[in-house]
């Protein structure tokens, strides 16, 4: 029995010793939130802010200028910031930070990407505890500013940030898409332009601009080049096309539905149009509002917050002044199947709070989050492109009012185009919707947009595009952006990712230490016998 109490100890010591290893490099996450009962105003708290500003000055200065203004209220809070030009790279950082411990203590983010966060433990704060605080929540009694209350925010907005059975962000600023119109090239080709468009409507319209002369001209610009209808994000183009005609793309439990019937009949409308030039996209063509604005689209869909690069009078230009073409724009929502009850997706940043080990750390991020939705810094960043505020506080205000009465007084703050995309998104807000949030969510975004990318891209090439087509598309991204695992009904195993270092570390550790233990118990048990048979 000796050799194998050895090796049990030798068992235990080594086991004892890489899981001391895994505690000192792993992590078992923090310890969940819980809100101080007062605000300890005597400590310095340095927080970061990680926010995406699209090289705007004009951001850039409000986030500044909010900063300063928050500290002059609460002067021993420091808030660093740190700008993105892109959401992708904010969540690409946090992800990283998340494994080193080291994320921002506030981020502009969007809820798929805080979906993938909480895949850590604990590491993004819950904010329904805190929206309710007597003292520090929304409308709180001891809030150093006025800030709005929890019904003051646009309900369908904050809907937006409760996923998972939790509120895990603060809409920050709202958009939708808008279809930026060349009004002039629309009724030269002999067409008035509807209220409301219709799918139908913008495929016939930019079909009849193809007709070219014997030069190659095309008739309606008088330029060779011409496409007549650009979309800017094709995952947004393809989440709404299923949801005007009510088909799958997911549920909230993560079930993937999007390869269905439906989406291969929208894909064969795409292709037929890409076919004849009539359709591209910008991954593939560029910027929509180039085009529009040099007379070579008709229909450009962008975001309402993209309203100032649309127009031959637009504030933010791409193209040359020699290029640009006069026309008059006008701003419509996207397409619609059914044009009596339109459909459009909201988007746009929200706010989160990342935990720290220290939860007055965490109630001075939440503090500063509250002030980004200030009547001061909603209106401000508003006025800057064709974002709405998120607070009834602010819409209501006389001095947003006032705003949006004036457009086309000017060519900058008050841009005639910005102020329509504007008032596109306030006169819809009830007719907005949002994609499930869940772990994969992003991932399920890309591959929408992927599928139109793709048969794009293939009927250039001079591909055939046919159900075997189709069927092989589906695999293809279906595995490209690994939702094979729950395509089409309840998730089949689940995609855990890869192990942490220290537990692949851990486990190559015990299998060794195993290995040696029989390989001694081994050893022991032969040399027993050998003495056995000499004794005997």
């Amino acid at each position: 029995m000796r050799p194998m109490r050895k090796a049990i100890t030798l068992l235990l010591l080594a086991a004892g010793c890489l899981l001391s290893l895994a505690g000192c490099h792993g992590s078992r996450g923090l310890d969940a939130f819980a809100i101080p009962e007062a605000f300890d105003t005597t400590r310095e708290y340095q927080i970061t802010f990680w926010a995406k500003n699209d090289t705007n000055k004009a951001q850039t200065d409000i986030y500044k200028k909010a900063i300063a203004d928050f500290e002059s209220l609460y002067p021993n809070i420091t808030v660093n910031l740190r700008l993105y030009t892109d959401y992708g790279r904010i969540y690409n950082d946090v992800i990283t930070n998340i494994a080193t411990g080291t994320t921002p203590n506030v981020c502009i983010t969007y809820p798929d990407h805080i979906a993938t966060y909480l895949t850590g433990i604990n590491t993004v704060v819950p904010l329904e505890g805190l929206f309710a605080d007597e003292k520090y929540g929304l409308g709180g009694s001891d809030v150093r500013f006025d800030g709005p209350a929890r019904e003051e925010i646009i309900p369908q907005f904050l809907e937006e940030c409760a996923f998972q059975e939790h509120y895990y962000a603060l809409p920050f600023m709202r958009s939708t898409e808008a279809c930026y119109i060349n009004k002039t090239y629309v009724e030269k080709l002999g067409y008035s332009l509807p209220e409301v468009l219709t799918w139908d409507f913008v495929w016939e319209v930019s079909e009849a601009a193809m007709e070219q002369d014997s030069q190659g001209n095309y008739l309606v610009n008088g330029q060779q080049v011409l496409i007549p209808f650009i979309y800017k994000s094709t995952d947004n183009m393809m989440i709404q096309l299923l949801r005007q005609q009510n088909a799958g793309y997911s549920t909230d439990a993560g079930e993937i539905l999007i390869f269905n019937d439906t989406a291969a009949a929208l894909l064969y409308t795409i292709a037929e149009h890409a076919e004849t030039g009539a359709f591209s996209t910008f991954k593939i063509s560029s910027y929509p509002a180039n085009f529009l604005n040099a007379g070579q689209c008709i229909f450009a869909v962008d975001s309402t917050a993209g309203a100032t690069w649309m127009g031959t009078h637009a504030p933010l230009l791409d193209i040359s002044a020699e290029a640009l073409v006069e026309f008059e724009t006008e701003v419509r929502p996207v397409p619609q199947t059914d044009p009596e009850n339109p459909v459009m997706i909201s988007q746009g940043p929200s706010v989160c709070i990342f935990n720290k080990a220290d939860p007055q750390e965490v109630l001075a991020s939440w503090l500063f989050t509250q002030y980004l939705l200030t009547n001061d810094v909603q209106i401000a960043y508003a006025e800057t492109e064709g974002y709405v505020p998120v607070t009834s506080k602010a819409q209501d205000s006389a001095e947003y009012q006032d705003y949006l009465s004036r457009g086309g007084e000017d060519n900058q703050l008050h841009y005639d185009v910005k102020l329509k995309a504007s008032r596109l998104l306030l006169e819809h807000t009830d007719h907005t919707f949002v994609t499930p949030v869940f772990n994969g969510s992003a991932s399920l975004r890309d591959a929408a947009g992927q599928l139109i990318e793709n048969v794009t891209k293939s009927v250039r090439r001079k591909e055939t595009i046919d159900d075997a087509y189709l069927e092989n598309l589906f695999h293809d991204v279906s595995a490209l952006y690994r939702l094979d695992q729950n395509r089409g009904g309840a998730m089949e195993r689940a995609d855990l990712g890869k192990l942490p270092r220290t537990a692949v570390l851990l486990l190559a550790a015990l299998g060794v230490t195993w290995a040696v233990i029989i390989l001694y118990v081994g050893l022991e048990t032969l040399k027993t016998r050998k003495t056995r048979h000499n004794t005997h």
